[in-house]
């Protein structure tokens, strides 16, 4: 199995998982279980997709900025098509997907991904 190593995503992938799962609590109390389903769904995308580009980037060894920004562009792309494909995944088999919800779960935890620059690299 392969781990996340770097100390600002294991962060921010702990902070996904709990704003994840107190709103798919809240959604699914609020609006019922399909939409705390979606929510849940839209941040696991989310957070799959962010797994991918940490293991991506970091399979690439930068030793020059020019190989590191290959590497980040490797790791974003490859983080877009999981995107697309779990997206496309989710709505062509959740019949039931609440798409607001859905769309919510996934955004925030996109937002809750972008602070991973500002977790400090210190153990």
């Amino acid at each position: 199995m392969i781990l996340v190593q770097s100390k600002p995503i294991r962060t921010v992938f702990r902070w996904q998982a709990y704003i994840i799962a107190a709103m798919t609590v809240i959604a699914g109390s609020l609006w019922g279980l399909h939409a705390g389903i979606s929510v849940f769904l839209g941040g696991l995308v989310s957070m799959a997709s962010g797994a991918v580009f940490a293991i991506v980037a970091h399979t690439g060894r930068a030793r020059t900025a020019g190989s590191a920004l290959r590497a980040a562009l490797r790791a974003e792309a490859a983080k877009i098509a999981a995107i697309v494909l779990l997206l496309w995944f989710v709505f062509t088999t959740y019949k039931e997907v609440v798409a607001p919800g859905f769309l919510l779960g996934f955004v925030v935890t996109v937002i809750i991904f972008s602070a991973a620059i500002s977790v400090p690299d210190r153990q």
